[in-house]
């Protein structure tokens, strides 16, 4: 049951409110012959059937292969198979303490459970011992915003799953740091933006963790003192990542701080890159983006593949959530570091990270949402650095998540005159008009939303009109979002007397007279209204003024447009004078 959020973009008007849609599952399509050491340890990791290892192929693929699975075979894959034994549930803030103890009663075999981004708010310390009783194989644990994390919930981890490698406790008020002290199979903890943590006590016990390889502290308000006792005195440490610190706003040594050999601290003062460097011995120095060298390298090390995994995972929630703060003290660093990371993490193999990283993009690049403004050195930094034909290839993805947050960086970013004109001839109105098509209500809209971008300048006068017409019928008249983002773009491209035509042919004018009759959403009708206006203003050259007076309601609505209009601008007095020197209240009469 894996959630995702994206926001919605559009020329008139940024909307930044997160909404809600379902991602598919894996599960398994085809009957094969595998042998009995894979049944044996319940795994297809090391299955290669009819010299093909499954597990080497692309999410996209294996979604696509599985989806032809009812839901009974996929549940009896989870049950055989090791890769499908996690629980995802991002954006389930209502999930409570009785709902994930069931289950996670019936679900012993899980090695993995991942809730976020958004907060837990609704689960206790109760829960995660229930977890921790019932799941021993666990190895993953990702729980943002849990209120409180007491002594016993992170014992009762400590003591029944032996296996957890991997822990996030990010964004609580309050953990017990001592009983972090226990948990000593753990490789990665997250403690990021938890809240009341007491450094000095939390410093000299997670220092002692015989394990961990790599903590992130990052937005925290850790002091120098802790810092320097875990670089110097943890035992296994290799990456303390420590991104947004107050600590490091003041006057820091950065030299002090790279200075403990085999150790890397990743802060906004050392730079990310070159901080990730050091984890290489061989000449990764002169490259600029360092974690696609390592994606290009081949034999990588096991262990540090594990480590800058990590490190990708981190980077993209660290910057998500940092973004989603707009800190006007963070401007030159998007510009300096922040683009040239999401950029990378666009190209990373990880679904979760490319689909943060699209959304980062997306939400950087604004400056007002009220007034659909950007910042275009933002905008057109990622479009130097190939972002255009990146969030274009990730928008061709068949996982729904993360097209739509592709789909919305590429509609934000569209605000730009630069960029927009790169869309369009990088072919992305086709991707958006058949993105547009797609059964997935929030695909569409995004999709919707970004043609109504591209429709505002002279990138945009072919192409998508189809689609956009289809929509209006296709979809119900209370998906407001949609049809308001749909109907502003045939207003936009309206104008323009050979599109005008195009939207006539394409059954636009029945289309748009329809919803100006019947659409409940003021927006929706105001939209339409413009639109019916637009094509009918090319006089003589086009039928379209003929077809517009035979739809029923469409005259009404521009009528009721005009005078709407007129009325809202009679509430100033100067504006009233003006509309009676004008002749407006015998038209009106």
């Amino acid at each position: 049951m894996g959630f995702c959020s994206f926001v919605v973009g559009k020329k008139m008007k940024l909307d930044m409110s997160r909404r809600v849609r379902q991602k598919r599952e894996h599960s398994w399509g085809e009957k094969t012959n595998i042998s009995s050491e894979t049944l044996d340890c319940g795994s297809l990791a090391s299955a290669t059937i009819s010299g093909v290892d499954w597990t080497t192929l692309p999410d996209d693929s294996v979604i696509q292969l599985l989806s032809y699975l009812n839901y009974r075979d996929r549940a009896s894959l989870a049950s055989t198979c090791q890769t499908f034994r996690l629980l995802s549930g991002g954006f389930c803030r209502d999930i409570t303490d009785v709902a994930l103890s069931v289950i996670v009663a019936r679900h012993e075999m899980l090695e993995s459970v991942h809730f976020g981004p958004d907060a837990c708010e609704r689960i206790s310390s109760d829960a995660i011992k229930a977890l921790a009783y019932c799941c021993p194989r666990l190895r993953r644990l990702w729980m943002p915003g849990v209120k409180e994390i007491n002594g016993d919930a992170i014992n009762a981890l400590a003591e029944h799953c032996r296996k957890l490698k991997d822990v996030g406790f990010v964004e609580s008020d309050n953990i017990d740091e001592v009983a972090l002290g226990n948990l000593n199979s753990v490789k990665f903890l997250l403690v990021s933006r938890t809240r009341n943590l007491k450094w000095g006590s939390a410093a000299q016990v997670l220092s002692r963790l015989p394990c961990m390889v790599c903590l992130d502290i990052s937005r925290t308000d850790v002091n120098l003192s802790a810092i320097t006792r875990f670089l110097s005195s943890s035992q296994n440490l290799k990456v303390l990542c420590a991104l947004n610190c107050p600590v490091f706003e003041g006057e820091v040594d950065s030299n002090t701080m790279q200075s403990h050999k085999g150790r890397v601290l990743l802060t906004f003062l050392n730079g990310n890159f070159k901080g990730v460097t050091s984890l290489f011995t061989d000449n990764s120095k002169n490259v600029t983006d360092v974690l696609q060298y390592w994606r290009r390298t081949k034999n990588r090390d096991k262990n540090l593949d594990e480590i800058v995994v990590w490190i990708e995972w981190v980077f993209s929630y660290s910057l998500l959530r940092i973004d989603e703060n707009n800190l006007k003290e963070l401007d030159d660093f998007w510009l300096t570091q922040g683009a040239a990371v999401l950029l990378s993490l666009l190209r990373s193999s990880q679904e979760e990270v490319q689909e943060r990283a699209a959304t980062a993009v997306a939400s950087f690049v604004v400056i007002d949402d009220e007034n659909a403004t950007v910042d275009c050195q933002r905008a057109e930094a990622i479009l130097r650095g190939d972002g255009i034909r990146l969030l274009l290839d990730l928008a061709r993805s068949c996982q729904e998540g993360l097209q739509s947050e592709a789909v919305k960086a590429i509609a934000n970013l569209s605000i730009d005159s630069k960029v927009a004109k790169a869309v369009a001839e990088s072919g992305g109105i086709n991707i958006l008009a058949n993105l547009a098509k797609s059964m997935n209500r929030l695909v569409a809209e995004e999709a919707a939303g970004g043609l109504l971008n591209l429709s505002v300048g002279d990138y945009h006068k072919a192409g998508g009109i189809k689609a956009l017409v289809d929509l209006i019928f296709k979809w119900s008249s209370n998906t407001d979002g949609l049809l308001e983002h749909a109907t502003g773009a045939l207003a936009n491209l309206g104008a323009d007397e050979k599109c005008s035509m195009e939207v006539a042919v394409a059954g636009g004018i029945h289309a748009l007279a329809m919803l100006a009759r019947t659409c409940k959403f003021e927006g929706v009708q105001e939209q339409a209204a413009r639109a019916l206006a637009n094509l009918a203003a090319h006089g003589d050259s086009n039928s379209n003024n003929a077809a517009i007076g035979q739809e029923a309601g469409a005259l009404e609505a521009l009528v009721q447009e005009a005078a709407g209009a007129l009325w809202n601008l009679s509430f100033d007095d100067k504006n009233r004078e003006a509309i009676a020197a004008a002749g407006g209240v015998e038209a009106l009469v």
